[in-house]
């Protein structure tokens, strides 16, 4: 691996869109809860997911194939019908949502306000990794099997600002990865995302409760348990990624 990087800011997201990155690997993180919701989703059978930055994209695949479920948000909640028209959609970005009943064999076309946004930055890498807590182990271990020329970890923000859950998850991929990489090829953002992540892994549920994304979640009963949802750590054994065919599948 001649290079470890990460991004912590959706201001990134602009000029990943032009890098040459047929050579990289990027791993997006969405924390709080488009890529947590996305593992979910496949861990519990879903076939794959779409995901698209605006609205009407999503309300036009569903037009196509009707068997499609509409899941997104804007703001934190569910997308409804005074946002698109008429149509509420099936499911909102709580991973909780994303049960087996509902998804097992379903395509999902997803729209969140940052977590979509950074996948399709990054979408012309040679590969793009679905970055979260629940699978960080299985995502690290594929790393190891086939180490890119260089990785990009991609933290998908809040709004236009860094969000502290993903800086967190980034930070503990680069500790994984530690041991196994010349140090002299992790960037400075690698380094402080590693230190941050070991400062506060000892409780790292306590702390990304104090996050902006978190407290938020917190002050919303029905959302509030999504927090410690999704801070578990590799309650899932696969990675996921974003195929050339824009859907997001298990490998």
């Amino acid at each position: 691996m001649k290079s470890l990087d990460v991004l912590f800011t959706p201001a990134d997201f602009a000029a990943l869109k032009s890098r040459k990155l047929d050579d990289a690997t990027c791993v997006v993180f969405d924390v709080f809860r488009a890529t947590s919701s996305m593992v979910t989703a496949l861990a519990n059978g879903a076939e794959a997911i779409i995901p698209v930055g605006e609205i009407p994209e999503a309300l036009a695949v569903k037009q196509k194939n009707p068997t499609i479920l509409l899941a997104g948000e804007r703001d934190g909640v569910r997308i409804r019908a005074a946002l698109t028209g008429g149509t509420d959609f099936d499911l909102g970005n709580s991973p909780r949502e994303f049960t087996k009943e509902i998804v097992a064999g379903k395509t999902i076309v997803t729209t969140t306000t940052n977590g979509t946004r950074a996948l399709r930055s990054c979408a012309h890498a040679k590969t793009v990794l679905i970055g979260s807590l629940l699978n960080l182990k299985a995502t690290a271990d594929f790393i190891f099997r086939a180490p890119p020329a260089h990785l990009i970890l991609i933290c998908s923000g809040t709004y236009e600002q860094t969000a502290y859950e993903d800086a967190l998850a980034v930070g503990a991929l680069c500790d994984l990865l530690w041991g196994k990489l010349e140090q002299s090829h992790a960037s400075d953002s690698a380094k402080m995302a590693r230190e941050l992540y070991l400062m506060a892994a000892k409780d790292l549920l306590k702390a990304a409760s104090t996050s902006r994304n978190g407290m938020r979640l917190c002050g919303i009963p029905e959302l509030r348990d999504d927090v410690p949802f999704c801070m578990q750590r590799d309650i899932f054994n696969f990675t996921a990624a974003l195929g050339k065919d824009g859907t997001v599948k298990r490998l």
